[in-house]
């Protein structure tokens, strides 16, 4: 105790110093944050690089072209006017020159083939020389080409932009994207912009956006809390302080770093200030509590009093909080890890700051403890008559208490194995522009995303043979019937085209060789939009256009695919390959389930060890675990009931609710075991410990409860699931430890 009261009065004496330090280091952290912070949503953050669906997804952007392709929907008079298609033109110009650009494609830079003198040439599929009526009438031979170049009532056209490879143009996606509007808007006043780019630049904004909005909103609502919570007015400033401080310096590492926000970490200011709050008012809680019972005690002594019994409860809260974030390290995901360290970062950081903050703050104070008084209450409901009856009720229906929690409890473990694992790509898109138009472009398009089918020889033999024609031709009409495929498009489309132009042209008596060199003249640098084949003829290309959808749809589409690829072609002599982000999207179910396992039962062994060491004792330490899982079976029965599944968002749900829901619990626990010095039985101890713990108790679960619900307000539906789920589980933690956890206590332990 002596060496503690040293501490604090060297904190005292340099208090000056110190507050000119921390004033420094925010400032520096607030300049480093507003000049650097920045927002990645870029592929790498969700799949690591050395993982072999990402590396074959960048292989194949280079060998096959980028499917992070930009769709432009220009509404017009007439789709196929000569002054529209001249339009289009100059587009094409503006657009082609960009760096980062590959290829664009659209009406008026399409082509079609024509056999003659035993080749194939490609003639402009629009020419202002051919009438409304011949074109339209051509249109119609090609139409799983033209489709995507005009709306059926030719009232808008479509433009492609293609860009270079992911890794290549991630660094400056957000001015790619102004630069392309720009351009756009030189030519047309209204139009309709999505694709994979401009969908990420969406998340982006919205992120960068939010975090904002979300950090502003945290402080209103925590102030007028603390306003009703904390025991005097005065202890405000101090709460704020606790939270302002922690999260700035973290700000300010992270960006020094050169680390981004994502959609995942876009949530730590909010989680951090909440906590923050959390162990401030605990600690003024203790402090206030044992100035009105030791009004003998000088400043210092009654400070060390106060770190001496908020330490270890604190320290063990924090601790698991520490452990439910640290174990989303474990996941394979960058952005997971990301957060799971810099979060564990900012709670070191809150630990040690709130008990600075808070023993300077409380030195310039002089506070008549028995006057002191919040500065707003609500007269009707008194603390401790609602503690009373809880007390009353809990050693009276101790065993009825018991029975119906562990009944849910059950009921939750069982709920478990019916939650869904599902992302629903548009759920990560908040309302907006960006939304609007990628609903109008899908309606008249039929998706937005790419999928590339690359069918090739297993010996590496040319395919282009009557036998894999006609295979083609029946693994299309495959694909065209399933309900989640658009507009495929490959050697098949212009076979047909060719064959009805030509009929003579695919007679049963043409040699496969003369098929061979036909068909392979089809794929020419005037059709590079569409890859149809490799370069040696080993491997043949369908396109396919998806819409944005659900994983566990995208993983049956590749089903699907799959399925007709073996029903069609023998795989003793074929080889199916798809490719495209949809493929490294869809095993993203996959990594979440890894993510919650790993991490849940990281985060439990570990939260388990730390309550036997803070309890010691085995008996003990079990009883008051149960209460612990039990708001995690409830999350389950929630998810369950309301179908909400776990996605990318709520993926690292369970390992950070379980560190919260261990928080209350621990200091309810520290002062009932303090009080086994009491002669009496496990009520008489738990009674005390309420009396002692319950306001603290209600205060902190308000904050977290309002922080979540705070991110539950996010116009990103995944992003609010996880706020909302967040909040109740909160707050069904604070009933487990005022009902279940008593009467568990009162019951069993001896």
């Amino acid at each position: 105790m002596e060496r503690l009261q040293r501490i604090i009065s060297t904190i005292i004496k340099f208090r000056i110093a110190i507050i000119v330090f921390l004033t420094i280091a925010m400032g520096f952290s607030g300049y480093q944050t507003i000049n650097k912070l920045s927002v990645d949503n870029s592929l790498g953050i969700w799949f690591l690089e050395d993982d072999p669906s990402y590396k074959a997804y960048i292989d194949f952007q280079e060998n096959f072209g980028s499917d992070e392709i930009y769709i432009v929907m220009l509404p017009v008079d007439n789709a196929i006017g000569e002054t529209e298609v001249n339009t289009l033109k100059t587009l094409h110009k503006n657009i082609d020159a960009l760096p980062y650009v590959k290829t664009t494609f659209s009406l008026a830079k399409a082509k079609y083939p024509i056999y003659g003198n035993d080749k194939v040439v490609f003639r402009d599929l629009y020419s202002p020389k051919r009438s409304e009526k011949g074109l339209k009438n051509l249109f119609s031979k090609l139409p799983k080409v033209t489709s995507q170049l005009v709306t059926n009532d030719y009232k808008s056209q479509f433009f492609y932009i293609q860009m270079k490879p992911t890794p290549t143009i991630e660094e400056k996606r957000q001015d790619i994207a102004g630069e392309i509007r720009s351009i756009i808007d030189k030519s047309y006043s209204n139009y309709y912009l999505t694709g994979p780019p401009v969908l990420n630049e969406a998340y982006s904004k919205g992120i960068y956006k939010e975090s904002l909005v979300f950090g502003i909103l945290t402080v209103l609502v925590i102030t007028i809390m603390l306003l009703f919570l904390l025991p005097s007015k005065r202890y405000l400033i101090i709460s704020l302080l606790s939270v302002a401080v922690p999260v700035s310096l973290l700000f300010g590492l992270i960006t020094s770093l050169g680390y981004a926000l994502n959609m995942i970490s876009m949530l730590i200011p909010t989680i951090l200030m909440v906590y923050s709050v959390s162990d401030a008012v605990h600690i003024i809680n203790i402090y206030h509590k044992e100035g009105l019972k030791n009004k003998s005690l000088s400043k210092t002594e009654l400070l060390a009093y106060t770190v001496v019994k908020s330490f270890t409860p604190c320290f063990y809260t924090t601790l698991t909080t520490f452990v439910g974030y640290f174990a989303l390290y474990l996941s394979p995901l960058p952005a997971f890890k990301n957060m799971g360290v810099f979060t564990c970062i900012g709670l070191f950081f809150s630990f040690i700051l709130v008990y600075v903050i808070t023993i300077i703050g409380f030195s310039f104070m002089n506070l008549n403890f028995e006057k002191a008084k919040p500065l707003l209450s609500v007269k009707w409901i008194s603390q401790t008559g609602v503690i009373n009856w809880l007390n009353q009720f809990t050693s009276r229906y101790k065993r009825s208490i018991i029975f119906g929690f562990t009944a849910v409890l059950i009921f939750g473990l069982y709920s478990v194995f019916q939650v869904k694992i599902d992302t629903n790509s548009r759920d990560l898109l908040a309302e907006g522009v960006a939304k609007q138009d990628l609903r109008t472009v899908e309606v008249e398009l039929g998706g937005s995303n790419r999928l590339q089918l690359n069918i090739s020889t297993k010996s590496g033999n040319a395919i282009l043979n009557r036998d894999a024609v006609k295979r083609f031709e029946e693994f299309q009409a495959k694909l065209e019937a399933n309900e989640f495929i658009s507009n495929p498009v490959s050697i098949v489309n212009f076979k047909s085209f060719l064959e009805q132009r030509t009929p003579v042209l695919f007679q049963s008596n043409l040699s496969e060789e003369k098929i061979k060199n036909t068909l392979s003249m089809v794929d020419t640098d005037d059709n590079n939009f569409f890859k149809l084949f490799s370069e040696d003829f080993s491997t043949a290309g369908f396109t396919l256009t998806l819409s944005e959808m659900k994983t566990s749809e995208l993983e049956q589409v590749l089903e699907d695919i799959e399925v007709a690829f073996k029903s069609t072609f023998d795989t003793e002599t074929y080889n199916l390959k798809i490719n495209g982000f949809a493929v490294v999207f869809a095993q993203l179910n996959n990594f979440i389930l890894e993510t919650q396992f790993k991490s849940f039962f990281a985060a439990f062994f570990v939260a388990f060890l730390c309550l036997l060491v803070f309890i010691r004792s085995l008996r003990t330490t079990l009883l008051v675990l149960i209460p612990n899982i039990l708001p995690l079976a409830l999350l389950a029965i929630f998810m369950s009931l309301l179908d909400i599944p776990l996605d990318v968002s709520t993926a690292m749900i369970t390992p950070i609710m379980l560190g919260i829901a261990m928080d209350d619990t621990i200091h309810l626990v520290y002062k009932y075991r303090k009080s086994n010095t009491i002669t009496g039985s496990p009520e008489s101890r738990m009674d005390n410990a309420m009396h002692y713990t319950g306001s603290a108790l209600f205060s902190t679960t308000i904050a977290l409860v309002g922080g979540f619900l705070i991110i539950a307000s996010s116009a990103t539906p995944s992003v609010g699931d996880f706020g909302i789920l967040c909040a109740v589980t909160v707050a069904i933690a604070l009933i487990t430890d005022i009902f279940y956890l008593p009467a568990l206590l009162k019951q069993f332990d001896r």
